[in-house]
Order: C-alpha cells, then structure tokens, then sequence
C-alpha cells in the first residue's frame, strides 16, 4: 500500500509532500511523494492530511476501561483500594474481555498501535486474546499482588506459575505481535519473594520483559520505606526490578540517588501526565530524566484516572506540564513529546516500531485536518502535539493490516462492544453496591 501525505516519519523528519510503502508487514519506502508514486505505481495508494507512526501507549490499564469516571476525585491509594481493586475483583472472564476490547478500540481509534498494557489478577487471557483478534501489537503480563490487595490477593507461588503459564501461552504469540511483561502491581501489593520471582521469571525467558508502577505518590513511598528502609526505586533495585528490560510507570518522586540507579541501569520511565495531574501525584521531573540519558516513554494509565486513551493528550499535557514544573518556556518542545510517544515507545516495549523507515514494521497511522482547531498547520510536528486528537485519525494500520479505517474496526463490532459495555459495567456496579 501507498499512503501519501505530509509525513512525519519521526521526529526530525517531515516530507511535505510525501509517501510511505507498505509490503505485507513491513516499509518498504519513505520520502517524496512523486518519487515513490514512480517508483511504486501499482501499489493501491491512499490519501491523508498526516500520515505518522503508529503512536505507543507505553503504560495503560485496558481492562479498567469499564470504570471510567467511576472514581473522580480521590487520591491515589484510596482511588485504588475504594474503588478500581473492587472493580476488577467484581469482572469476570467475559466481562473481563469485553473491557480489554473496548481499550483496544480507543487505542487504535486514537492513532495506538503498540501498547504496554498492565492487566488485573485473573482472566488475562482473555485480555490476550482480545488483543490478538483486534489486531494491535502490545506487551501485556498478568497483575501480581501477594501483599496486602483485599479479594484480589494470591499466593505467590501460584501467582507466578500462573504468570508462566501465561509466558508459555502467549509470549510470542499472533504472528510475534504479542509479548509478554511480568507484571506486579507495585512493591506496595508486593512481598520481596513476588518482585524476586518476577525478575527470575523474567530472565528465564528471552525477550520477556518487567513492567510495574514505581514513586507515583508519596504516601506509596513512605508505605515502601516503613517496610522496607529504602526509597522505592532502591528497593525495587535490590530486588533486581531495574534494567535495560524494564520499565516504570511514573516516577514521580524519585531522588538524586534513585534517578542515578535508572541511569545506570538503563531503566525506561513512563511518564503519564494526566493520571498524575488527576490524582494529585506531582510533576514528574522529566526534563531531569532526559538530561541524564533516561529513557522516558509516554502512557495514559488507566480510564478510571484519566477517562481516555487518548495518546495527542499525554503529548500536549507532558510538553505544557514540563514547561510549568521548570518555569522554562523552552522545556520539554514538541519534538521530545513526539519522540516519547513513539522512538522511546519502542524502546519500552522491546518492538521496532515508533519510526517510518525502511525494514521497520508497517504501523502507520493517518490524520484529518479538516476542522477550524487544525487550520492552519504551519508545523506538522507542532499541530500533532499541541492541537491533534485522537479523534483526528482516521487510519491506523499494524503489521501491514488495516486494522481501523474511517471509523470502523476490521476485526471486531464496534457497536456491539459497546452495547456489551455498557451492560456489563452495570451489573458489575450493581453487585459492588450491593456488597456495600
């Protein structure tokens, strides 16, 4: 396939007028539109405003996305503990599938083609296969908790077996689209023998990475610190929860001596801005991260703390929130926001995606600009940034599939998704409330 356009094949290059190729799940060409429309004249060729990378959503909670709007207002451990744990101990198995596609459907209605997606205690299958049959590419893992988590607590060994049940079912699985991240909650559901499990887990396995929330609130840290005596990036280096395969959602309040540990290990950070400003949890000091070599992604976390998936918003909130935390206009351009959405992206996730280029994987998503919020684009970079929405796209292909096009899902109902939705997200309240 051709697709033409102004396209931002990554965040130092733009072709005003130009294409990119497409052969089975794979580019093949990018550059000047005329060139290739030469040099490629029998490719079927479709036409957009903005033609860009698929975009990353490097930290998400899909099967929270029946809870959207359920907690607004709370701080962080009584949002978790009051409302979303219950939540997710309430799901069963088909309800359970029914929210992972319906945070599919955002992502990739919303420009996503790859996330990094942080599932509950039970049903992850079903999770799996929901984002096997929808088409998008991510690196999902099973919650861990063992510690302290109400109806959802396991016991650590059947937890971890589970996780490599998990590994042995899916890691590598539809096409290698689908990988695995072993998963705890973070080290406050956690005991040491858990987060020691997964990194044995983890190393047992190639290309199995680790992915849990770290410093997102200070409350989270004291708890870390009365138990253990260390902050909790320390902590979760001592038990072997850093590294190059390994990625942390927030940072929020991290130390000189911890933001060393990440850059020394090579940890990746996740940056969600809006779930940070809605739960109150801080600024998280990217610019410090990027100055000492950090890799920072970007995430939206969950429904339940931010209401979308929408990946144009984390961009515009992490760029302006930066600017604000260090008083400094030139802080945080567009260009890094864009890069964090998609080069660090796949960074986090271990895939080669986040770039048009030649040999990458053919995820490639394209923009309307036809609305007064988007006249007129002086910069493309700019506009995707600052003034883009996810309901912008209009495209989104992964692995060479069109998987999204002009409101319409490839692989699953769209309609009856969100009728199930709605249906289920009532019964799962009803009995919440009854047990109240």
């Amino acid at each position: 396939m051709r697709l033409t356009g102004t396209v931002v094949a990554d965040a130092d290059t733009v072709y005003e007028d130009g294409a990119v190729v497409t052969s089975g799940d794979e580019i093949v060409a990018v550059g000047d539109r005329q060139r290739l429309v030469r040099q490629y004249p029998d490719h079927d060729s479709r036409s957009f405003d903005i033609v860009a990378p698929g975009l990353v959503g490097s930290h998400v909670h899909s099967v929270q996305s029946l809870g959207r709007g359920i907690a607004d207002d709370e701080a962080l451990l009584d949002w978790l503990f009051d409302h979303v744990l219950p939540m997710e101990a309430a799901m069963d198995a088909e309800q359970m599938r029914t929210a992972a596609t319906l945070g599919y459907m955002e992502c990739l209605a919303s420009g996503v083609t790859t996330v990094v997606d942080h599932l509950s205690v039970a049903h992850a299958d079903q999770a799996f296969e929901a984002a096997g049959e929808i088409g998008i590419r991510g690196l999902l893992g099973k919650v861990l908790m063992d510690y302290d988590a109400g109806a959802l607590q396991e016991d650590t060994d059947a937890a971890l077996a589970e996780s490599e049940r998990l590994i042995e079912r899916y890691h590598g699985a539809f096409d290698d689209r689908i990988r695995y991240a072993v998963t705890p909650r973070f080290a406050v559901s956690c005991t040491e023998r858990c987060l020691r499990g997964a990194r044995d887990l983890a190393d047992a396995y190639d290309d199995v990475r680790i992915h849990t929330h770290a410093s997102e609130n200070r409350d989270e840290i004291q708890t870390v610190e009365d138990r253990t005596g260390m902050r909790n990036v320390e902590w979760l280096d001592e038990v072997g929860l850093t590294g190059p395969d390994v990625t942390l959602a927030h940072c929020v309040w991290t130390d000189e001596t911890e933001r060393a540990i990440l850059a020394e290990t090579d940890t990746t950070v996740v940056h969600c801005p809006s779930s940070n400003m809605k739960l109150a949890s801080g600024i998280a000091p990217v610019e410090a991260y990027l100055q000492r070599g950090i890799t920072v992604a970007l995430g939206n976390d969950g429904p339940p703390c931010n209401n979308t998936l929408d990946p144009f918003t984390e961009m515009r909130q992490a760029a302006l929130l930066a600017k604000v935390g260090e008083l400094d206009a030139t802080a945080l351009p567009a260009a890094t926001a864009f890069r964090m959405a998609t080069e660090h992206g796949g960074q986090a996730t271990g895939f080669d995606v986040g770039v048009l280029a030649p040999g990458r994987p053919a995820d490639v998503i394209g923009l309307a600009t036809d609305t007064a919020r988007a006249t007129p684009v002086h910069d493309p970079l700019s506009h995707l940034v600052f003034a883009a929405h996810g309901d912008d796209v209009r495209f989104t292909m992964v692995d060479g599939e069109v998987v999204y096009d002009d409101g319409s899902f490839a692989n699953v109902d769209g309609a009856a998704v969100r009728a199930d939705a709605r249906r289920h997200a009532d019964s799962i309240y009803a009995e919440i409330s009854s047990k109240d």
